[in-house]
């Protein structure tokens, strides 16, 4: 009876040891990774729940279009967030999420620019190239959709050993893309500038703070 009381014990004992083991091992990243996916999505997906039941106010076109440029402004600027981040905070594994940001942002703005020329211009080809050069925020909008295609192309792993060092040059388009984005969101704002004023505040400190590290190095 006591030896079995024994054997017991050491097989339960052995159990515990292999399940902690396993949580030691585990790899977080398999969770949090497709987690921040999720959330990524979220706000696209409420935006489409809200577009369904009718709650998007007295004009829903231009509540989509610009909800969905916004939200490709925040992961912009949140993918320039990352690099500090990781340096000031010394959190490497920070560097994992910046190309899913990066293409989040490209993401969002291809459906503000999708609800532009669908819900705004149907597809007309003519209304938008005389809306582009007409209104002069269109055009920059245009422009840095334009500059964000090649971005997001190359965004790849493959992409980026065949690119070598040009890869690192042609990403850093995506300062002036930054700054062409607020500069577009400036000009279409009539009144309310505050969203866009702490937009550019924290885009200053970003692109501010690559400058005095480069300045160092």
């Amino acid at each position: 009876m006591r030896v079995w009381c024994k054997e017991v014990t050491v097989n339960s004992m052995n159990a515990e040891l292999s399940f902690f083991s396993s949580l030691k091992n585990f790899d977080l990243r398999l969770f949090v990774k497709p987690l921040v996916f999720i959330l990524c999505l979220m706000p696209f997906a409420l935006l489409m729940m809200n577009a369904l039941n009718n709650n998007l106010g007295p004009n829903p076109v231009e509540e989509m279009i610009r909800t969905l440029g916004d939200w490709g402004i925040y992961f912009l600027l949140t993918g320039l967030f990352i690099s500090p981040a990781r340096k000031v905070f010394n959190q490497v594994w920070l560097i994992r999420y910046r190309r899913m940001m990066g293409l989040f942002a490209f993401f969002y703005v291809s459906m503000h620019f999708l609800g532009y020329i669908w819900f705004e211009q149907f597809f007309n080809v003519q209304d938008i190239v005389k809306d582009i050069i007409k209104r002069p925020f269109i055009s920059i909008g245009f422009i840095c959709y334009l500059l964000l295609v090649p971005l997001a192309v190359t965004s790849t792993a493959g992409m980026m050993k065949r690119l070598k060092k040009n890869w690192g040059r042609l990403h850093k388009v995506v300062y002036p893309v930054s700054v062409l984005a607020l500069l577009h969101y400036f000009m279409m704002v009539k009144a309310d500038f505050l969203v866009p004023g702490i937009m550019l505040v924290i885009l200053s400190v970003l692109l501010g703070y690559r400058l005095v590290s480069r300045f160092k190095s």
